[in-house]
């Protein structure tokens, strides 16, 4: 038998926290693996006897290569038609305990859809220290080497992302079971095609936006109203009818539409005040490519 190591052992038990850090830099979960199969790469090229805060020295690092990531991923968005949405994290399980225990810390993890739409309007260096220092308590010490910046200008960059994200910030997360029972009300609505029913759950000023996958051909507008969102959900009836089934989207009760293995469509749901105010649709194949759907 081979020896522990106590290093591996200790990036194992980061791993989560770092894959954590990079979903809320990257709104995309294979992408963050990927992010933190890198810092597992520079761990391994380092001297990790001499670091003595491991956590720490993990989570900038992961920080810095989601960071490059998302500039390179922002310089290329020029060629993505219509709207881009993060990668949902979906679970099926009722009963968490009964599920993988990585994917449900993944998915214990995760931040709404609507936040990280927004977080995706910030500069990268103004997401990365709201990120770190909001979220995760990073002091802007330890930040600002990694934006190259000095500390009182990181937290300026936090500063100036939270006055936009408050600007602009979601409505607070609903209570679970009435957003169960409200996604269950649209569900059963468009399956019977009543218009009525659609707008008694949707809020005047609902937004739907659907991300198809940057195709030019397929992309959607978005689409305001209540009337406007109605009126779309009913288009798609049939496939709800058939295909679509609740389950938790980024922790809070969602849609997903699967006619198969493979999911076609996910949709994530903001709830205020008793209605629906926003829907997400994640379309894009490949954004749904991992994610498997029970018989």
């Amino acid at each position: 038998m081979s020896e522990p190591d106590p290093v591996t052992d200790e990036f194992e038990r980061y791993r989560s926290h770092l894959r954590a850090v990079a979903y809320r830099m990257l709104g995309s979960v294979s992408e963050a693996e990927d992010a933190v199969q890198e810092s597992w790469l520079r761990l391994t090229r380092s001297d990790a006897e001499s670091i003595a805060n491991l956590r720490a020295w993990l989570t900038t690092v992961v920080a810095r290569v989601a960071l490059d990531m998302l500039r390179a991923r922002n310089s290329r968005r020029e060629d993505y038609f219509g709207t881009w949405l993060p990668e949902p994290i979906v679970s099926f399980a009722e009963d968490p305990s009964g599920a993988d225990p990585e994917y449900e810390a993944l998915l214990a993890d995760s931040v709404g859809l609507a936040m990280l739409v927004v977080l995706e309007q910030l500069a990268p260096p103004e997401r990365l220290a709201y990120v770190l220092h909001d979220m995760f308590a990073v002091p802007f010490e330890e930040i600002a080497p990694v934006v190259g910046r000095t500390p009182a200008a990181a937290r300026q960059l936090a500063s100036r992302a939270r006055r936009r994200i408050q600007g602009d910030a979601a409505p607070p997360e609903a209570d679970p079971a009435q957003q169960r029972e409200l996604v269950e009300a649209f569900l059963a609505a468009s399956r019977a095609g009543d218009f009525d029913a659609l707008l008694a759950v949707l809020h005047p000023d609902v937004v739907l936006r659907a991300d198809t996958g940057g195709s030019r051909e397929r992309a959607r507008p978005t689409f305001a109203g209540a009337e406007a969102v109605a009126g779309q959900a009913l288009g798609f009836g049939r496939h709800f009818v058939r295909f679509g089934r609740v389950a938790l989207v980024n922790g809070v009760p969602g849609i997903v539409i699967a006619p198969g293995p493979r999911a076609l469509a996910v949709a994530a749901f903001t709830v205020d005040e008793g209605r629906i105010v926003a829907i997400d649709v994640v379309a894009d194949p490949a954004k749904l490519r991992g994610l498997a759907v029970d018989a």
